[in-house]
């Protein structure tokens, strides 16, 4: 069977302002608010089709809202939804690209639309509107399913309408036409939440020990039986070109034979494909039912027309065969008094701490992770006014093996998860830059095609995709593992916030970032920058540690996964309550009252 889930759908719009009633004949500015926005049909509960040109009435900013969803959809048919919404005098204008050049400009809306009405040149001509907007780009969304990064520029646009209704007709629903469109396909963040979803598709790293998830997004016009088949098509068609420096491609001659067909709930598969041996087709089954993740019921892959591999569940298949390395679930951390101390909330698991206690001493803030069932451990110490980091690897409780030498600043050290102890690695910055390290505490500086000052990284639960701020700018980037740890090039991730200070992965494509709105705020962005939403708005003081266990299809973790510090105070989602001492396993009641609370919260897992 398959089950047809739909990506979240923001109904919200852009900016709409109240409903007009006709075009006055006098000029005039206006700053427009919220209002309604035209729907379109649904489908399976979800919108899947955007509004057509009169759907909006007489009111110009809904109608520029709307035409700012015009494109989404399946790509064959977007330049004839967006010329409907276009004058036949200017639908020549706007030059039709398929195939590899079709790609549609994904903008963010930032701020309120502003609306000037040109007042009659020409006795019995009709009126104009022009609807400035200024935009944010975000990306590029190709007919593949990728949001490639931006090639404009453009920070605002100008939208000019006219009346619908022939001159002198009085029809004041006859609705608007643009005149002079733009030359690109344009598109809102808001309508590509709403009339796609994503979907993460699987590949392979490099040595082909560990799946790494790809976004696409899919209309959700798409039918359900013809899902399969597109998701099939984006693994030929390759990763995205962020990811290419540490995954591996299918052959370059596998393709689809015909489309993808179900009879009874079982899925058949049939590609051509040169090469194949039995290990190279049990890695290729488990990828088509980790990126065909809807699918639960049985999955038949034929070569050729000639059955190879036939799973009876690829539920169960997925279940045998997990994609992250979280056995045993998430564990909370803070500093506390100088030493790392578990929190035991409600739920909590207790035990002993997975350090030394001869070494838990003078920790400013920590990371830790699991190999089976060895504890990986990097410590930020002090020495003096300086910092170190301490490392050590082995069975809890951890001793220290090596210790850096001294530096004037060091942040939070993370892992990159990996299943065998010699590939363990980890990466940290350390006075601005990108260090490496390894389990014998050995440190490394990372090479960025980036300049600038380098204030947080974050690693992926995969372990091959690590974010970065730099000059107050949110990346993403690959990573290779062969032979040591090598960063490929850098993806910015557009975001509306500004004097960002910590980042973390929310889940397998989304980040949580801190940085400021007015005030500071957390927020979770797609690791392509098109969807936001906030985690925790109006913090009192910038976040100085952020820590999220990060949502995945492996470990069903139902208890609060974000925790940070601001203003020496730690808190926990979903609530974002304070961390007490209370909170704290096995500490005593501080003997001076100026004793702080517990900071620098991390998980190990």
């Amino acid at each position: 069977m398959i089950r047809r889930l739909l990506g979240p759908v923001l109904v919200g719009v852009l900016v709409v302002g109240a409903a007009g009633c006709g075009i006055p004949k006098s000029s005039e500015v206006r700053v427009d608010g919220p209002g309604p926005v035209g729907e379109a049909g649904s489908v399976n509960g979800g919108t899947s089709q955007p509004p057509t040109r009169g759907a909006s009435g007489s009111d110009e900013i809904a109608f520029v809202n709307n035409f700012l969803s015009a494109a989404a959809g399946e790509a064959n048919r977007a330049y004839a939804r967006v010329r409907q919404f276009i004058a036949p005098e200017d639908r020549d204008q706007l030059q039709e690209k398929q195939g590899a050049d079709f790609a549609v400009n994904v903008v963010r809306v930032t701020g309120d639309p502003v609306t000037r009405v040109n007042p009659q040149g020409i006795p019995g001509e009709e009126a104009t509107y022009s609807v400035s907007i200024d935009v944010q780009q975000i990306g590029l969304l190709r007919a593949n399913g990728t949001l490639a990064p931006p090639v404009a520029t453009e920070a605002s646009y100008e939208i000019k309408l006219r009346g619908a209704a022939p001159a002198g007709s009085g029809d004041k629903d006859a609705g608007y036409y643009v005149i002079d469109p733009p030359s690109v396909l344009l598109l809102s963040d808001e309508a590509l939440q709403q009339y796609y979803r994503p979907n993460a598709i699987y590949f392979w790293n490099s040595d082909q020990t560990q799946l790494v998830p790809d976004q696409r997004y899919l209309p959700s016009a798409v039918p359900s039986q013809r899902w399969v088949t597109e998701a099939v098509g984006w693994l030929t068609d390759g990763p995205a070109e962020w990811l290419t420096p540490t995954v591996t491609r299918l052959p370059d001659d596998a393709r689809l034979i015909n489309n993808a067909t179900e009879t009874d709930g079982r899925w058949e598969i049939n590609m051509t494909m040169s090469g194949e041996d039995d290990e190279q087709l049990d890695r290729l089954v488990t990828q088509l039912a980790w990126s065909l993740s809807e699918v639960d019921g049985p999955l038949e892959l034929k070569v050729r027309n000639q059955t190879r591999r036939s799973i009876g569940s690829a539920a169960e298949h997925r279940l045998r065969n997990a994609a992250y390395l979280v056995d045993g679930g998430p564990q909370r951390f803070c500093v506390y008094e100088g030493a790392i101390r578990r929190v035991t909330l409600a739920g909590d698991p207790t035990g002993p701490d997975p350090v030394d206690p001869a070494a838990n001493r003078n920790v400013v803030s920590a990371g830790l992770s699991r190999i089976r069932g060895d504890v990986l451990a990097a410590l930020v110490v002090t020495n003096g006014r300086r910092q170190q980091l301490a490392v050590g690897v082995g069975a809890a409780p951890v001793p220290i093996s090596a210790h850096s030498t001294t530096h004037t600043s060091i942040g939070r050290p993370v892992w990159l998860k990996t299943e065998r102890l010699q590939d363990a690695y980890g990466l940290v910055v350390i006075d601005d830059k990108l260090h490496r390290f390894d389990r014998r505490g050995q440190l490394a500086p990372v090479p960025l095609n980036l300049s600038g000052k380098v204030t947080a990284v974050a690693a992926a639960l995969d372990g091959h995709r690590i974010a970065l701020i730099v000059d107050d700018r949110l990346y993403v980037a690959a990573v290779s593992r062969t032979g040591g740890v090598a960063v490929g090039p850098t993806r910015e991730v557009p975001t509306s916030l500004t004097k960002l200070s910590a980042v973390d992965w929310a889940n397998e494509n989304r980040l949580a970032v801190a940085g400021a709105k007015g005030q500071a705020a957390i927020y979770e962005v797609g690791v392509d920058g098109a969807a936001e939403s906030p985690l925790e708005t109006g913090i009192g003081a910038p976040v100085t540690h952020l820590a999220v266990y990060p949502k995945n299809p492996v470990d069903r973790f139902d208890r609060s996964r974000t925790m940070y510090e601001a203003n020496k105070v730690a808190s926990v989602g979903p609530s974002f309550n304070q961390l007490l001492r209370e909170d704290v396993q096995d500490v005593a009641a501080p003997t001076d009252a100026a004793s702080g609370g517990p900071l620098a919260p991390f998980f190990l897992f």
